[in-house]
């Protein structure tokens, strides 16, 4: 006979529903974890009393002898750890990474990332993430992911159920999502399981904090160019909670007095809630959303002509979630999706002439994607050997490729141009963590996905499996194979996810694009130091990618006899295929005084397109042959924390112009110039070029430094910290350009000539210095 034991983790002190704990149970070497919510469930053989672990990183274990004779239910609370003097708790480790059958998978405890040195002090989890084997950064000071070969439009980012589209403030500096309201953050780079699907490269999945549900507490931080406060408490108390966390920046203000009235400026402001309610075991309410917006003017004024212009661009989402337990093995999710992301370039110019009449021209040109999804998953365990997994999720989309509105004197007339495209992309999913013995642990599954657009149907089965096989107590080898496909695009021609990149539907000309991945590795835990290695190896092949074609840009509007009109994105885009494949090694440890990783990538990444270099692959731009990192934090007492932070990488593929060289112009009955010394008068400078990203810019490396010191009192606790970013100055290059000079020599009057490459570098030594509350 057997019987079943279920619950929920929660943290001590707050009742926060902890996910991914492990609970193992020794006897038997075996073990499930929680699941996004908190709640897991076991079925076990019948006996007098089992021992279950409950185990998490940053939180004291907790052991349970439980008698199984019937049904139980064990809801666990988990202390967070605390480092004494005096005291040594011993406790029995954690899982091992080499028990679980995931692989290619990246979890960053959010007391790390708070530790890290950032750029400005400003704590960001995609740059912390950006320090992981397999994962790249697009360009200096970026917060951009280019996972395994993978552009940015390939990365599924998840906050609460919600995709958001574009993740960047400061256009692409810093990343949206606050740290201070985060709960958990995991990154997939492979091996993916059938319930996620949609994207190529990567899942990112990011839960905010359901708030405390026993204390009102707070946190707030200020810093160089922004101010963050979080607060959360309980509605009712043990049963309903929120949690509000809000950020703004204020370089506006800041260079305000160093500028002419009026002349412009840049903010950006962001904004998480939520709402939960527990009614009880078997149900709980979710509400929660995001709001963030960036803003970026300038204005100029004469005497008779003004000019106001700008961007602005900006994401909203929200969740209402149900969680149901139909049983102590049946848990179900049912989700209510909203995700708005909208770009928006204004341009505003009024003339007076001599008898002072005013003209204006207007123009408004803004680019979208708006969704709503309906998503309903189950989770049920009906023994120790297996956990089902299975659900469906539809989404409705709306897709604003170029809307062009305008009012231009010169034509007479008022335009307005909107293209709105409507998408229907659906998934359903069965998978299943299996293991038939001790030694094999096994997830597979399968995902059939579909895509409508225009009276155009895409259905394409995705095939998902990952075996791992633990050969030792502490070595295993794992395996996975999975296929994806992705039904929306990209369109960038700058590769760093500027908020001008527009998304776009697969359409009857344009297909979606698909991946298929293969990957094989080795962990070893070292569990004496609280140690994880990993190494792997993967191939990634790409097809139905898409890119710009020569000269097409984002704006799609040309000019011609009757003004500016739109032209079709599709006419503007080249699809093609690309390769990935390489070598990764990380070396973790997440707990201790001195905690956090080593991290080597060998990668090559190919792109081939028929309409650019000739046919010929080329190197894609954030192909790196070597990347490394290292991240060390140490606290040698309760009051200081040290961090540092040393990456190098093979420098970004870029192209080049081979020769510069002055042609005539030629129009029919006027002179074409003519030609003195080595150059034509009267001309035009034409650059060849050759081959698409032939040319490597200069290798980066960048040291970070940081230092933190903590103080506790009677209300809480209050956190100096002091940063260096860069603390060797390294001039890496963030772009090059080419720069004509010439040189006259008195002595012999001739002037020679030259073609200079040049280099931008962004950031020399930044030091930062940041105020923080815990309360």
């Amino acid at each position: 006979m057997r019987h079943t034991i279920s619950g929920y983790v929660r943290e001590a002190g707050s009742a926060e529903l902890l996910i991914g704990v492990n609970v193992y149970l020794p006897a038997l070497q075996r073990g499930t974890t929680t699941n996004s919510y908190g709640f897991y469930s076991l079925t076990l053989p019948e006996a007098d009393t089992v021992e279950l672990v409950f185990s998490y990183v940053g939180y004291q274990p907790k052991s349970f002898r439980v008698p199984l004779r019937a049904a139980q239910q064990l809801d666990v609370a988990l202390r967070g750890s605390m480092t004494l003097q005096e005291v040594v708790v011993e406790a029995p480790p954690s899982p091992p990474v080499s028990s679980t059958v995931q692989m290619s998978a990246v979890e960053v405890p959010i007391a790390q990332v708070k530790a890290i040195p950032a750029l400005l002090g400003e704590k960001d989890v995609l740059k912390v993430l950006q320090l992981m084997p397999g994962v790249q950064s697009g360009s200096e000071g970026n917060s951009g992911l280019y996972v395994r070969g993978g552009g940015p439009d390939q990365n599924l980012i998840i906050l609460d159920d919600a995709v958001v589209y574009n993740a960047y403030h400061l256009f692409g500096f810093f990343s949206l999502f606050n740290g201070d309201a985060l709960k958990s953050v995991e990154l997939t780079k492979g091996g993916f399981p059938a319930r996620y699907g949609g994207r190529l490269s990567s899942v990112l999945e990011m839960n905010m904090k359901d708030g405390n549900k026993e204390t009102l507490q707070g946190e707030a931080g200020l810093g160089l160019i922004s101010s963050r406060l979080t607060l959360e408490g309980p509605l009712v108390k043990n049963k309903a909670s929120f949690l509000i966390s809000g950020r703004r920046t204020y370089a506006d203000l800041l260079i305000r007095p160093f500028l002419p009235e009026g002349d412009g400026g840049y903010y950006f402001w962001d904004l998480n809630g939520k709402l939960n309610y527990d009614f009880g075991r078997n149900d709980k309410v979710y509400l929660s959303g995001y709001f963030g917006r960036d803003r970026f003017f300038f204005s100029e004024k004469e005497d008779d002509y003004q000019t106001k212009a700008g961007i602005n661009w900006g994401n909203a989402t929200g969740t209402v979630r149900w969680n149901h337990l139909y049983s102590e093995r049946l848990f179900a999710n049912t989700s209510l999706i909203f995700s708005n992301y909208r770009f928006n370039i204004f341009v505003d110019e009024t003339q007076t002439d001599a008898e002072g009449q005013e003209e204006e021209f207007n123009l408004r040109y803004y680019s979208g994607v708006r969704d709503w999804s309906l998503k309903h998953d189950l989770f049920y365990v009906p023994n120790p050997r297996h956990t089902l997994r299975l659900g469906l999720h539809t989404t409705l989309h709306r897709f604003t490729p170029s809307a062009f509105v305008a009012n231009d004197p010169d034509v007479g007339e008022n335009r307005r141009e909107v293209t709105p495209i409507d998408g229907v992309e659906s998934g359903v999913y069965l998978e299943d963590t299996y293991q038939p013995t001790p030694l094999w642990l096994l997830n597979g599954g399968i995902r059939l996905s579909h895509f409508y657009t225009n009276g155009r149907h895409y259905i394409n089965p995705e095939p998902r499996l990952a075996l791992a096989y633990k050969f030792r107590d502490d070595w295993s080898v794992k395996a996975s194979y999975a296929t994806m496909n992705q039904y929306i695009h990209l369109l960038s021609n700058t590769g760093v996810g500027l908020p001008t990149d527009l998304w776009v539907p697969s359409t009857a000309r344009i297909r979606p694009q698909r991946s298929q991945q293969v990957a094989l590795g080795l962990a070893k835990d070292f569990m004496q130091r609280d140690l994880a290695l990993t190494i792997e190896g993967y191939y990634k092949k790409m097809d139905h990618i898409i890119n710009y074609k020569e000269g097409a840009s984002f704006f799609l509007i040309e000019d011609g006899p009757e003004g500016a009109a739109p032209v079709s994105w599709e006419e503007n885009v080249t699809t093609g295929q690309g390769w990935s494949y390489g070598a990764e090694v990380l070396l973790q440890r997440k707990v201790g005084k001195f905690s956090g990783w080593i991290g080597y990538t060998l990668s090559w990444t190919q792109l081939q397109f028929e309409e650019l270099n000739q046919g010929k692959p080329f190197w894609a731009r954030y192909d790196r042959r070597h990347d490394v990192s290292v991240v060390g934090i140490y606290r040698p007492s309760d009051r200081i924390t040290l961090s540092g932070t040393w990456v190098y990488g093979t420098g970004n593929a870029i192209t080049l112009p081979l020769a510069d060289y002055r042609a005539p112009y030629h129009i029919p009955g006027q002179s074409a110039g003519r030609y003195s010394g080595n150059y034509w008068v009267g001309g035009y400078n034409v650059e060849d070029y050759g081959e698409r990203n032939a040319y490597r810019m200069a290798p980066y490396h960048r040291l970070d430094v940081g230092i933190q010191f903590h103080k506790q009192t009677g209300w809480g606790e209050r956190t100096w910290e002091l940063s260096f970013y860069n603390t060797y100055a390294r001039q890496n290059p963030f772009f090059y350009f080419i720069e004509d000079d010439q040189t006259y020599d008195e002595q012999t009057q001739q002037t020679t000539y030259r073609t200079l490459l040049k280099q931008v570098s962004l950031f020399p030594i930044v030091p930062s210095i940041s105020y923080s509350l815990k309360f």
